[in-house]
């Protein structure tokens, strides 16, 4: 999957702390800001397969 999308993301206290601007639902933190692209990165893949089986089959179409 390359679906790209914009991080929002800021400097906290401790974390750096994001959520994805068509996904506002969708936050995460790290130490870093490449851990935090990471976290990112899994939290929509969770989001995005949640009730899907472990066997799956995927397609690619036009909309």
């Amino acid at each position: 999957m390359n679906t790209k999308m914009t991080m929002v993301y800021w400097k906290g206290e401790k974390f750096w702390l994001g959520k994805l601007l068509e996904h506002p639902e969708i936050m995460s933190q790290g130490e870093t800001l490449q851990e935090l692209e990471e976290n990112i990165r899994d939290a929509y893949m969770m989001m995005a397969m949640e009730d899907v089986p472990q066997e799956y089959k995927m397609k690619a179409i036009a909309i």
